[in-house]
């Protein structure tokens, strides 16, 4: 049954859905108005840490309305920033997370939300366009993510 009459409008609605389920799932949550913004969150993190036409690859892989979000705010001009350490990548998804939970506790630790995120994006984006966004990072950040995409 269609939610909205649109099926192009259904469809992207149920995959972004399920990625927020899936990113709530991985982190234990069951507020997943937090899931999703720790996941707007990483994504602007990474995307912003990659040149501008490997994040637009990546946007492309994503639901049309997780997409959206994706993009919000975006500066090309301004990227890739020039993070070099996990903790340094790790401060720059707080800082996002900060700006869309105004909260001092997000219910989840900065970390275990990359990998988090890191591993819904590694099942459900083509494993070529993963290995294309990890190949662009340092070994440091790397780590954060599954070790299939890694090699």
């Amino acid at each position: 049954m269609a939610m909205h009459g649109l099926g192009v409008f259904d469809k992207t609605v149920q995959t972004t859905e399920q990625w927020v389920s899936e990113v709530a799932k991985e982190l234990n949550l069951e507020d997943k108005h937090r899931a999703f913004q720790g996941l707007r969150a990483t994504l602007h993190a990474v995307r912003n840490r990659m040149p501008m036409g490997e994040a637009a690859h990546l946007g492309a892989e994503l639901p049309t309305l997780l997409a959206g979000f994706y993009y919000e705010g975006w500066k090309p001009e301004s990227t890739p920033t020039k993070e070099r350490t996990q903790a340094a990548f790790l401060e720059t998804v707080q800082s996002h997370v900060h700006q869309y939970i105004r909260d001092e506790n997000p219910g989840f630790e900065i970390e275990q939300l990359a990998r988090a995120v890191f591993r819904v994006m590694s099942d459900r984006i083509p494993a070529g366009e993963m290995q294309d966004i990890t190949h662009m990072l340092p070994a440091e950040l790397k780590e954060l993510f599954p070790e299939a995409v890694r090699a």
